[in-house]
């Protein structure tokens, strides 16, 4: 790996969406930055800037990770998929859906964050229990909703995900 300098941008290759990415970035400047400023991919929100809220939250090679605290470096190679990702080119995702039908958002500014995070819970556990929505919701900070429609909307995305009624 050449070294890096702090003056210089140096490239940085992966896969967003699906699709193979590479940008320019200084060694300091985080995944937040590289996907929102170079690439446009505006739905990945900066918010406290600490790995707090959850707002950031991206995955990266199917886990959900903060893009606020990971280097756009440490992106390189690795499969990061962004709330830009979720819907089927002219449909909504199950969850998509699931949280305009059960008004689980407000201002929005949160819910690219939660989505990721249930999409990355979603996946390998589909029938996944009220308890572990809550466990996944518990690293997202939401000042409108108070988590009760966010809650029922997961509910009733894992249900239409299952095949199941979508009311949970």
């Amino acid at each position: 790996m050449p070294r890096l300098t702090k003056d210089e941008t140096h490239p940085v290759r992966f896969t967003l969406n699906g699709r193979p990415v590479s940008v320019r970035a200084y060694p300091r400047a985080l995944l937040t930055d590289a996907l929102r400023h170079e690439i446009g991919a505006t739905g990945t929100h900066v918010g406290c800037e600490h790995g707090v809220c959850g707002a950031c939250t991206v995955q990266v090679d199917g886990e959900p990770a903060r893009a606020c605290l990971m280097l756009a470096r440490q992106a390189e190679g690795c499969e990061i998929r962004t709330v830009e990702g979720l819907n089927n080119k002219d449909a909504l995702s199950p969850l998509q859906e699931a949280f305009r039908e059960h008004f689980a958002l407000q201002c929005g500014f949160c819910t690219a964050g939660i989505l990721m995070s249930l999409d990355a819970l979603f996946s390998p556990q589909p029938d996944a229990e009220e308890d572990a929505i809550r466990e996944a919701l518990s690293g997202h900070l939401c000042r409108c909703t108070g988590y009760a429609p966010i809650v029922q909307a997961a509910l009733a995305a894992r249900n239409r995900i299952k095949g199941g009624p979508i009311d949970a």
